[in-house]
Parts: structure tokens; sequence; C-alpha cells
């Protein structure tokens, strides 16, 4: 049965969550895995869907193991990363959305969804922009979040999760950078952080060691990207449409 099984006991009150599914670039995951580990956070919960790939994972130097995606939490800083390690497929991403969607709702979680639209690498710094449904708007608006410069659609989980907020009414922001569409980005994932989680999160993580160690985070995550390349739709990323269609 879908649900979510809290495993800490946490004080937070209607925190915002960082959503961190991979997608092209893999700049939601790099982003989350460093919010998790920078702020320290503790295991707060587990996500299980009936759709999720059924497998467990383990860290190095630890025994235990986990399901594929979890939640952590800070209660200093009033904040959840959505941390998963595996793809999630489009037939399975509507139904994490009705899993974790009334979860939302009975913990008033303001999430922050991210996504990477596929751009050649150049030596500037990458683009961001957001989006956003009800009280999101105000957010991005009061701490100066640059609107789309172009039309288009996010697709995949994070695609489906930002339709039910839509279709439900329901508060959320959504984040697109631009970002390298074959190799994991970290510098892409530094932008999520310094200019759209911290500001609008109201918290503040060094991320310098994102672009330092950049051929390490790249290598550690190329199996990872790969994999998300090849499922090509399947991926959560925000592309443009163009004015006609």
């Amino acid at each position: 049965m879908a649900h979510v099984d809290v495993l800490a006991s946490v004080e937070l009150d209607a925190p915002a969550m960082v959503e961190g599914l991979p997608g092209v670039g893999l700049v939601g995951k790099i982003a989350a895995d460093h919010l998790v580990e920078e702020l320290g956070m503790v295991h707060y919960a587990n996500v299980h869907c009936e759709t999720l790939p059924k497998v467990a994972v383990y860290q190095q130097g630890d025994a235990t193991l986990h399901p594929p995606v979890r939640l952590y939490a800070d209660p200093g800083t009033n904040l959840l990363v959505l941390q998963s390690d595996v793809p999630i497929s489009p037939a399975a991403a509507q139904e994490f959305a009705d899993c974790i969607g009334d979860w939302f709702d009975d913990d008033r979680v303001f999430p922050i969804y991210l996504s990477g639209i596929g751009r050649e690498k150049s030596e500037t710094v990458p683009a961001m922009y957001g989006v956003g449904v009800g009280d999101g708007i105000e957010r991005l608006d009061a701490v100066g979040i640059e609107t789309p410069s172009e039309t288009g659609l996010v697709s995949g989980p994070t695609g489906a999760l930002l339709n039910d907020a839509v279709e439900h009414g329901r508060d959320a922001v959504g984040l697109v950078v631009e970002s390298d569409p074959r190799f994991p980005d970290p510098a892409a994932a530094q932008v999520l952080i310094r200019d759209g989680i911290e500001p609008l999160a109201d918290v503040d993580v060094e991320t310098d060691s994102l672009v330092e160690r950049a051929e390490e985070i790249r290598a550690a995550k190329e199996r990872l990207a790969k994999r998300m390349q090849d499922a090509g739709e399947e991926s959560s990323q925000a592309r443009p449409l163009g004015m006609y269609q």
C-alpha cells in the first residue's frame, strides 16, 4: 500500500521540501544529495509506492538497507529533501504523485521541484528560471527569481508532480536550470541551490565544493546519468515547445 513511513521524531512547521529525483544532467539528484550531506540531515521517512522499483540500497561503510526513495529532514532549517537512488518510469510517475500528494497536504509541505533543460555546455553560468502554482508564484517574485524566457514543458516524474500541484491547486515551485544533456552537471546543481533553493527555503549552504569536485561527482554519477539518457522521455526534464506546434 502506498504510504510515507515516518521513522524519526522531528519538529517541522510547514516545511519546504526539495525534490531530488534523477533527471537530465542529474541536477536535482546532485543538489539533493549535496543538501543532505552538507546539512547533516536526518533520515526522516521512507516512501513506499506500488510502482516504485522493488530494490534495496546500501551505502559505503554501512550495512543497513534502505528503500530507494527516502525523505531527509533538518529541523534547524525547517527543510525536507526527497532523495531517490533510482529513476522513476513514466508508468510510475502519476501513481508516485498520488502516493505523496496527500502527505503534502497533511504536513503542509511546500515543494520545490527541480529540473534541467538540456543546453550545450559553455563558459557562461547556467541560466535558471522559476515556475509555480498558487502561492509559489508570489514566493518566486519575492526572491527575484526570473520567469521563463521561452515556452516549454516539464516531463517525467517531476512533470507529473507539478501537474498534480496544478490539478489540486497545491502551492508549489519548479526551478528549471540549463544543464548538460549528456553528463552529470554539478555546476548547474550549484545554481539551483545558490540562486533558487537558498532564497526560497531561507537556508545557507556551501556550494563551492560542487564545482571543485565536479570530476569526482561526474564519475560517481556517470552510470545513473547513462541510464537516464537511455530513458529519454522517461527522464524528468524541461524542454522548449516553440511558439508554433
